[in-house]
């Protein structure tokens, strides 16, 4: 049975949560604050938190932080806050997904079986190939083919691709794209990234205007989807 830790100081959403989430026989564990979440964490292993950022002793971030001290569970973080630097800065300490408040139910639990479902361990040897359908990542040999072929990537193309195929269906952030393929000091030329990731589709994706792998998350990032 999947283990699903929520976090939320609203007694209301951690009920609507449990109720739903039992009802599809996730076993279910709750806590109303930062610091008794990370000492649940210990002892309830979960294989999934859904975290609420405004908590009522820490920020939901230090909760991220912490739990990436030691664990690579999935963490989907349930918030009112909408403004992009909130999500992004989420993201970028560690969490897998960004959900805002008010939410759709069926959405969230959906997003959360795909979190449990590509959690893999880092060192799993399969992690080294992927493949998409209409193409294939060979990470270790940084090699892609399409329909048989080999597809012919820049160097920058490759290191755009491969930040975000090592990290399949998990939201990267346009900063952490930035700063890991050019630098820090280009954390603002968000449209290095649009120029690119429409090269990396036009080589890729079967519609690229219509992506189904390479796929964008307006103001905050790009997903990998397999």
């Amino acid at each position: 049975m999947t283990r699903v830790l929520v976090v939320d100081d609203e007694p209301q959403i951690v009920r609507a949560l449990s109720l739903n989430l039992r009802a599809r026989d996730y076993d279910v564990a709750s806590a109303p604050d930062g610091n008794g979440a990370l000492r649940l964490a210990v002892d309830y292993h979960p294989d999934v938190v859904i975290l609420d950022l405004g908590l009522p002793d820490i920020d939901g971030s230090e909760v991220i932080r912490g739990l990436r001290g030691w664990s690579r569970v999935p963490i989907i973080v349930l918030s009112a806050r909408h403004a992009s630097e909130e999500k992004v800065g989420a993201l970028d300490v560690g969490a897998d997904d960004y959900v805002t408040k008010p939410f759709g139910m069926a959405e969230l639990i959906a997003r959360l079986r795909a979190a449990v479902r590509r959690a893999a361990p880092a060192d799993d040897p399969g992690s080294a190939f992927v493949d998409a359908g209409t193409f294939s990542v060979d990470l270790a040999a940084k090699r892609v083919v399409r329909d048989g072929a080999d597809v012919r990537l820049t160097p920058t193309e490759w290191h755009v691709l491969e930040i975000l195929v090592r990290n399949p269906g998990r939201l990267v952030s346009q900063q952490h794209l930035l700063h890991e393929v050019w630098g820090p000091a280009y954390a603002a030329e968000t449209h290095y990234l649009r120029v690119y990731l429409a090269q990396l589709r036009r080589k890729l994706e079967e519609v690229p205007s219509r992506p189904r792998h390479l796929v964008t998350e307006p103001g905050m990032g790009y997903r990998f989807e397999p």
